[in-house]
């Protein structure tokens, strides 16, 4: 067994209805983590209790409360409550960080196998496992490029995060650190084999459109290719529930343009980005494949 150490992020609000699930899952993980910050992002429910008996309990499992600031701040919100957790990280010889939501399970093997494929793969900068959500009774794999890897259950290895720099607190910062990762010559991917239940569908707590309008700005934010996101938008608006999320998507990203928000501030990333994008247009190579 290798002898890599990991620490784990989890920003939660208002998930007591799944966090115990999370928590035991990690609790029965062949290999735990050196330590696990549980960020109670100014929850109203009984979220704070939950965080609280099981830090008492147990020593590698850390307790952050940050104030509510009365409502869902979608994308920035989440790596905003991730950095207040991060501050609070104590041992500085960590292998790995694990951003995690708190209404997932996994299996008891989960994180052993985890890095056990990115010890295989001194090239893998991020991975996790697939996202399935419980339809009729049965698991249905969330479908999404193989590089990119769902925000609900990623792993940095340690110099592909400094390389990269952290993540950026916009909406849209789960896709902008593997391109990074990968512009700067790093893998990034899922592990098909080791699946992971999301116990809400992605955007739920939003709503489909809200979420789609947050998917657009966030496309805009970082960069997207105006072409890249009209095919994108073409694309969704054949899939259920038809033309909502496409229409959403498209207003989001107008949105950003008209109203010239900020975008990342980071040129050579915006350009591979989007040189990326154009290939794909053009049924060439590209972090797609």
């Amino acid at each position: 067994m290798n002898s890599f150490r990991y620490v784990v992020i989890s920003p939660v609000r208002d998930e007591a209805e799944h966090l115990e699930r999370t928590i035991q899952s990690m609790l029965h993980q062949t290999v735990r983590p050196s330590q696990w910050v549980l960020v109670n992002d100014g929850s109203t429910d009984g979220t704070p209790d939950i965080v609280n008996r099981w830090s008492h309990k147990e020593s590698w499992i850390t307790p952050v409360h940050r104030a509510n600031r009365g409502q869902r701040e979608a994308g920035g919100g989440v790596v905003e409550a991730f950095y207040e957790g991060y501050q609070h990280l104590s041992p500085d010889d960590w292998d790995f960080i694990v951003k995690l939501d708190g209404d997932v399970s996994f299996p008891k093997d989960y994180f052993e196998r985890c890095l056990a494929a990115f010890a295989d793969d001194p090239r893998l900068g991020i991975g996790g496992g697939v996202i399935c959500h419980r339809v009729d009774n049965r698991l249905e794999v969330e479908s999404n490029p193989r590089f990119h890897v769902r925000g609900a259950c990623k792993i940095y290895r340690r110099a592909c995060w400094e390389g990269i720099g952290g993540l950026y607190q916009v909406p849209g910062w789960d896709t902008v650190d593997e391109v990074k990762a990968n512009m700067l010559g790093w893998d990034t991917r899922t592990f098909p084999e080791l699946k992971v239940t999301h116990y809400r569908f992605t955007g739920a707590a939003a709503g489909p459109w809200s979420n789609a309008v947050k998917n657009g700005l966030g496309s805009y934010i970082v960069g997207y290719h105006p072409l890249f996101m009209l095919a994108r938008c073409l694309n969704r608006a054949f899939e259920k529930p038809y033309f909502l999320a496409s229409a959403g998507q498209l207003y989001g990203y107008l949105k950003g343009y008209i109203r010239r928000v900020n975008r990342i501030p980071d040129e050579p990333l915006i350009r591979y980005l989007r040189t990326q994008q154009l290939k794909r247009l053009s049924f060439g190579a590209t972090i797609w494949k």
